[in-house]
């Protein structure tokens, strides 16, 4: 009863957006860098900065999480998601910096299928967000997590057909090194962003 009477705390599901806001952001970045190279040290930079700043969402969560009496949903979902969203732009800027330090200066067909990949998965994550709050979006909720299982297979896909080509078709070890690494950090993203939508799943299953 007592519980009942103390108010929630509903910021988390602002930053919930706030934080796939930013995914989205930077997987345009990162399609972008994968797309045209001409403005690479800028694209990293960006990417870069917009990690940070989802780093600062998640550290204020977390630090918000300790101090509210009641939450909105169950702390350790509240944790895991917050958490596991920011390991998507943690290996997003880990992509760009692998791109910089490895000094390429093209990438694949492939690279940029991936990349699509990763931003059409982070679209899909800030829509399941976005509804999070209403459990009478249960359904549609659900709907969307599908579709990000579904993106991830395709990525799985993409990833498969790239190495089989690289290994097939590429004469130079260098370079077969540096795109087998862009393809698994690419492919890992979409990993993560399926990981977020077996949460929310989870959440739903808990809560609707």
């Amino acid at each position: 009863m007592f519980g009942r009477l103390m108010p929630t705390e509903g910021k988390f599901f602002d930053m919930f957006n706030q934080h796939a806001e930013l995914c989205v952001k930077g997987a345009k970045e990162m399609l972008g860098l994968m797309t045209n190279f001409d403005d690479l040290e800028n694209r990293v930079h960006a990417i870069e900065s917009i990690e940070k700043e989802a780093d600062k969402i998640t550290y204020t969560a977390v630090d918000l999480l300790h101090k509210t009496f009641i939450t909105p949903l169950d702390r350790d979902d509240i944790h895991k998601l917050i958490t596991k969203m920011d390991d998507i732009l943690d290996l997003m800027e880990d992509a760009a910096q692998t791109v910089s330090l490895y000094d390429l200066h093209s990438v694949t067909p492939e690279a940029k299928r991936l990349a699509e990949l990763v931003l059409a998965c982070c679209e899909k994550v800030k829509a399941a967000v976005a509804m999070l709050s209403n459990m009478d979006n249960a359904s549609a909720i659900v709907g969307i997590c599908e579709e990000i299982d579904r993106l991830e297979s395709d990525a799985d896909h993409v990833m498969r057909a790239a190495m089989s080509k690289l290994f097939r078709d590429e004469p130079d070890v260098r370079n077969l090194i540096k795109m087998k690494a862009i393809y698994e950090i690419l492919e890992t993203v979409t990993d993560r962003c399926e990981d977020v939508a077996n949460i929310i799943e989870g959440i739903i299953v808990e809560n609707a």
